[in-house]
């Protein structure tokens, strides 16, 4: 039997998964690891920890495992999209790296969009200028800091630096390529205009495979050092939101996965490549060789539900003067359900952290629209699940709208466990949503995309479609597709008539 390993670097954490070469999980660890903040806006961390911690993962999960070391096939990479990490001509990190939540860059981002052009930065990168992709993050260096500039001799994503200390080698994959706002989409490797216009050097940047390519092997050092064979083989991998779709099974047309964790993100496998010429989407090469995806984002979506439990959980403990007064997110749906759906009348917008899809609005803020005397704590956590499933919502409306196929959707994260929340995203969205038997992030995508290296052009699909299994299947209630789909025109017409509030509240949202 052979043995594969998914790395992931996350945001927070190293993780370390196992497989056998049927998909079967047998261990898994992770290792933490800090962030750093050294001023507002900033989000910095330190290369080196991620080494560490994913050396502690690796050898956790090989402890658990207790499997001889000489089964271990392949390892696969992914982790957080987006971070710059630099590196000298000695392959010394120059600086902390900057990360994908980082909104330092918006300068730069004005900067990259008039010199290139809106729309013509998104017939080739797929996107607009944001502050999290790595280009921006690059002429920040050299605006910034001209010194650390002038030693740059090669800039990596978090997960490709980590191949570099296993393999030695520079390479990276399409999916996470994409996400530097400097790969051309349609070629599948970067773009000579957009490295030619932002005066960058390609050979900073490194070699792009496709996701089951395999890019180096595990080195003499490194594998003594895990108490590993030399040589195992370390494929491309990829971003970290393209392997969790690999490892929930979005890797053929139709197919479209609601996660719903502190953000909320829709991805959609694409056959082809497609643009939202107004830059709502994100546009993206997928892990699987040849393929895209595109990915809507609510960026306050589980995180507007904890904010709703954390006000009950913390006004009720100052009025009864308790400490440790719990309220669970099961008794807010148990109570959420008695409701009927529109929470009579009750519409929550869930921008609580400004919004990115569809309005790319970082002012717009939440709000509850039809609130009476007759609601209650339920009405409120009804109308917040309803209120982001719509904000999900928009995002499926721009893809039907690009005439992208949607046959099933699969509910992951938090949102996922939740068979109320399933349920009402079946029947806001008016198609089935399943769930799966297994879920286990952007390790496990990782981890098969190994399983996947060396076979045919459907080598992954196949993987991927032979591991993941489906269990629970949500279909839509006829009798509230109508009173839905009423509402959701409803829920559409608000932003725009309070956009310049929002806006205009702002101001007051501040320090005096």
């Amino acid at each position: 039997m052979s043995y594969f390993i998914g790395l992931d670097i996350g945001t927070s954490a190293a993780k370390a998964l196992l497989c056998d070469q049927e998909g079967k999980i047998v261990a898994i660890a992770q290792s933490e690891f800090p962030l750093y903040t050294p001023q507002p806006l900033w989000s910095e961390q330190d290369p080196a920890d991620w080494w560490q911690g994913l050396l502690k993962a690796i050898q956790q999960v090989l402890k658990e495992a207790a499997i001889p070391s000489t089964q271990i096939a392949g390892i696969g990479l992914t982790g957080q999209m987006h971070g710059s990490v630099f590196l000298d001509g000695e392959n010394q990190v120059i600086r902390p790296a900057l990360l994908w939540n980082d909104q330092r860059t918006a300068a730069e981002c004005e900067q990259i969009t008039a010199l290139v052009g809106y729309e013509h930065l998104i017939e080739i990168a797929g996107n607009p200028a944001l502050t999290g992709f790595q280009a921006p993050k690059i002429l920040w260096l050299r605006n910034n800091e001209p010194r650390n500039y002038e030693r740059v001799a090669k800039v990596l994503l978090p997960k490709d630096y980590i191949r570099f200390l296993l393999t030695g080698e520079y390479a990276t994959d399409c999916s996470d390529a994409a996400g530097t706002l400097l790969l051309d989409l349609c070629k599948r490797d970067w773009s000579n205009e957009l490295l030619h216009v932002l005066d960058l050097p390609r050979d900073w940047f490194p070699t792009v495979y496709e996701g089951s390519q395999i890019t180096g092997h595990l080195l003499a050092k490194v594998a003594e050092k895990l108490g590993l064979p030399a040589g195992i083989p370390v494929v491309a991998g990829g971003g970290d939101n393209a392997a969790a779709a690999v490892g929930t099974g979005i890797v053929r047309s139709g197919l479209v996965s609601s996660s719903i964790g502190t953000s909320g993100v829709v991805f959609a496998h694409s056959d082809d490549i497609r643009f939202d010429p107004a830059g709502r989407l994100h546009t993206f090469c997928h892990a699987v060789p040849g393929k895209y995806h595109l990915m809507a984002v609510t960026l306050s979506a589980g995180n507007s539900l904890r904010w709703l439990r954390d006000l009950f959980r913390t006004s009720a403990n100052n009025l009864i003067g308790a400490t440790e007064l719990s309220i669970s997110y099961e008794a807010m749906t148990t109570q959420a359900a008695q409701v009927p759906p529109g929470a009579e009348g009750l519409i929550f917008l869930p921008y609580l952290t400004g919004e990115r899809t569809p309005h790319l609005d970082p002012l717009a803020t939440g709000a509850f629209v039809g609130l009476t005397a007759r609601h209650t704590a339920a009405h409120l956590v009804r109308a917040v699940m309803e209120g982001v499933t719509f904000s999900l919502r928009d995002g499926l409306e721009i893809m039907h709208a690009l005439e992208l196929p949607i046959h099933q959707i699969r509910a992951i994260g938090g949102g996922g466990k939740s068979a109320f929340w399933c349920q009402i995203q079946a029947d806001i969205f008016g198609t089935e949503v399943v769930n799966l038997a297994v879920e286990e992030g952007p390790a496990y995508g990782a981890a098969l995309l190994a399983i996947a290296a060396n076979q045919d052009a459907d080598g992954v699909t196949q993987v991927s479609e032979a591991c993941v299994k489906t269990t629970s299947i949500h279909q839509p209630q006829s009798a509230h597709l109508v009173r839905y789909h009423e509402l959701y025109g409803i829920y559409r017409e608000l932003y725009p008539s309070l956009k310049e509030s929002m806006h205009q509240l702002s101001n007051f949202a501040v320090d005096n």
